[in-house]
């Protein structure tokens, strides 16, 4: 009886290893691991870095607009566990950098940046996007349908190009291309093109680098409550919509597995079924 006692009181080798989570879960299960998130300096990609980060993740966010990437570098760094925030362990660095993800020049400075600070990426994020307003085929502009090819898929392409080579077995590639990959949606043809192609590089990437160890995830989300809505649906249902944080989880849990496990994909929809 004395040993099952002293067996019971013993504490587990991860309560002694890190530090307790405020939020009451386990904490820096990411620790000495750098996310580079693009995009993340609104919606899906600010939520990820501020999970990743919440996990003693080092994040690197980039965007176009350089007073909101600042503006979001001071939330994530907020909304970092104060038990984290008072290791000097555990406590992850949160950096932000302007890039326009269609144009090599700005993405390879970003790598390069990334490279010369931290020397490796463990998990790229390729989120930046741009939706399009609904307008058909026939009226699509050239100009309209460059910006959305050139920033959802080769920019997707330049970043997951320069990232790795700092990119080494047990590393994860999470490419975010909503639904839209695989569903059609008339008056989007840009869009769909885009999302479509994106998931075609997915998977060819994903055959390629299995052999070296690298997880290629395709992260397809639902409808989310961001405030891309506003472009050509300004009155959808938000409630209804998944939340940016239930997405955010997803990609930390895809961050989490062993190396040993692979997934292929994560496809969020609403509880409540389709829009």
């Amino acid at each position: 009886m004395a040993a099952k006692k002293q067996r019971r009181n013993a504490k587990k080798p991860s309560q002694t290893n890190q530090p307790a989570n405020v939020e009451g879960s386990a904490a820096a299960r990411l620790a000495g691991k750098v996310a580079v998130v693009t995009g993340g300096s609104r919606g899906i990609g600010f939520a990820v870095a501020r999970a990743l980060a919440r996990e003693g993740c080092d994040i690197v966010i980039t965007g176009r607009d350089e007073a909101a990437l600042t503006q979001a570098a001071a939330r994530i760094e907020q909304a970092i566990p104060a038990l984290l925030r008072a290791s000097g362990k555990y406590c992850p660095q949160v950096l932000s950098r302007h890039c326009e993800v269609q144009h090599p020049e700005s993405v390879a400075g970003l790598f390069s940046a990334v490279k010369q600070h931290f020397g490796k990426i463990d998990l790229l994020v390729n989120n930046a996007g741009v939706a399009q307003p609904t307008v058909p085929v026939e009226h699509t502009s050239l100009e309209l349908w460059n910006e959305v090819i050139d920033t959802n898929l080769t920019g997707l392409f330049l970043c997951t190009r320069a990232a790795l080579p700092l990119i080494a077995r047990g590393g994860t590639i999470v490419n975010n291309l909503s639904v839209a990959a695989k569903t059609v949606f008339p008056n989007f043809a840009a869009y769909n093109a885009s999302k479509h192609g994106a998931l075609g590089f997915t998977l060819s990437l994903r055959e390629e680098l299995i052999n070296r160890g690298i997880r290629v995830v395709a992260l397809m989300p639902g409808a989310t409550d961001t405030e891309i809505w506003q472009q050509f649906w300004p009155d959808a249902p938000r409630e209804r919509m998944i939340d940016v944080d239930s997405v955010a989880q997803a990609v930390v849990y895809a961050a989490l597995l062993p190396p040993t496990a692979n997934l292929s994909e994560l496809i969020l929809t609403p509880a409540g079924g389709a829009l």
